[in-house]
C-alpha cells in the first residue's frame, strides 16, 4: 500500500526559536544532528512537541528546509500538516510534498464539532489532493475526537494511511489496535508515550515518536534495539532510566500550563545542553521558571547527559 515503511525511534522534533519568535535555523540543524548522531529511524516534524499550532505557513516551510537539508535522506522524515479545517490541511499538505517529505502526519480536524464518518471524508479528501503516505495522529485531548478503531481500519482498508500514532493515552485500546493489525505487516503503530515504550513494543508497535527523544534519543535507541533482540531486561532497566529523566517535564507547574510545562522542560534541557540557544515557547505559553532550570539541571547529570 505505502512504500513508507516506518519503526523504530522517530522523535517530534523541537522547534527552537529566536527571540521575536522566528525559528532559529541554526540550533534547529544541532538539534537534527544531535538526533541523527543518536541513531534514530527517522524524525516527526510538526507535531504537538514542534509547537505545530503556533506556527505559519513560513515558519513550517522553515522547519522542513532545514530537516530536509539536514537529514540528507539518511532516515524518513514525515511532517504534521495540522489545521482545524482540511482546506487548509490540504494547503499544508501541497507545501509540505513540494518541500520533499516523505510523509505527512493528519489529525482529526478540531475546533469544529465533528464524527468519526467527517474525519474518514477529511482523511479522504487529503489523500486525494495530495499523493504521500499519511499517518493518522490520534490525539484527542488536542482534536477532541479519539480515532476509533473502526476508524482507523476503514482508513487504511481505503489506502489513506500507512501507520497511526497513539498518543491517546488509552493504552487498553491501543493493545486492541495492535492485536487488529497483526496480520498486516504493511502497518506501522506508533506509541507516543515517553514512559511505557517497552511496554508497547512487547506488545506488538513498530515503534516510539517520544518527545523526551529530543533530550536522549540513543536512550531510546538501546532501548528499541534491546527489544527487538528480545532482550527485555535491558530494555526494562533503559525504560526505568528515561522515566526518571522524564521528570524534566514536571517542574513548570503551576506557574505555566502541563504542555508548556512538557515542552519548556525539553527546551530548557537542550538548552542546558547546549543545542539550542533560547528556551522559550510560542506565546501565550511561559518560558519555565529560574527554579526549574536548576531542577532539570540536576536530573540531566543524574541521567548522565551533562
Amino acid at each position: 500500500m505505502s512504500t513508507l515503511k516506518l519503526h523504530g525511534i522517530i522523535p517530534p522534533v523541537v522547534t527552537p526559536l529566536t527571540h521575536d519568535y522566528k525559528v532559529d535555523k541554526p540550533s534547529l540543524r544541532r538539534v537534527i544532528r544531535h538526533l541523527l548522531d543518536g541513531g534514530v529511524h527517522g524524525l516527526f516534524l510538526l507535531g504537538s512537541t514542534s509547537e505545530v499550532i503556533f506556527l505559519n505557513a513560513q515558519q513550517r516551510a522553515d522547519v522542513m528546509e532545514v530537516a530536509v537539508a539536514e537529514a540528507g535522506g539518511r532516515v524518513p522524515l514525515v511532517a504534521g500538516v495540522i489545521d482545524p479545517t482540511t482546506d487548509r490541511t490540504i494547503e499544508y499538505a501541497r507545501q509540505a510534498k513540494e518541500l520533499g517529505v516523505d510523509g505527512l502526519v493528519v489529525t482529526a480536524q478540531f475546533y469544529t464539532r465533528t464524527s468519526q464518518a467527517e474525519t474518514v471524508d477529511h482523511f479522504s479528501y487529503i489523500k486525494d489532493a495530495v499523493d504521500l503516505p499519511i499517518i493518522a495522529y490520534d490525539i484527542p485531548v488536542c482534536v477532541q475526537l479519539k480515532l476509533a478503531r473502526e476508524t482507523i481500519r476503514e482508513l487504511y482498508e481505503r489506502k489513506i494511511i500507512c501507520a497511526v500514532k497513539d498518543s491517546s493515552g488509552d493504552d487498553g485500546n491501543m493493545r486492541m489496535l495492535m492485536r487488529d493489525f497483526a496480520d498486516q505487516p504493511d502497518f506501522a503503530i506508533l506509541t507516543g508515550s515517553e514512559t511505557l515504550v517497552d511496554y508497547a513494543l512487547l506488545g506488538g508497535a513498530h515503534g516510539n515518536v517520544p518527545g523526551l527523544g529530543n533530550v536522549d534519543p540513543a536512550g531510546y535507541v538501546r532501548l528499541y534495539n534491546a527489544a527487538k533482540a528480545g532482550d527485555w531486561e535491558t530494555a526494562r532497566a533503559e525504560q526505568h532510566r528515561l522515566i526518571a529523566l522524564f521528570a524534566i517535564v514536571f517542574h513548570g507547574v503551576p506557574y505555566t500550563s502541563p504542555n508548556a510545562s512538557g515542552v519548556g522542560g525539553f527546551k530548557t534541557a537542550l538548552h542546558l545542553m547546549g543545542l539550542i540557544e533560547n528556551r522559550h515557547m510560542s506565546r501565550p505559553n511561559r518560558v519555565l521558571p529560574d527554579a526549574a532550570i536548576e531542577k532539570i539541571r540536576a536530573i540531566l547529570v543524574t541521567a548522565g547527559l551533562l
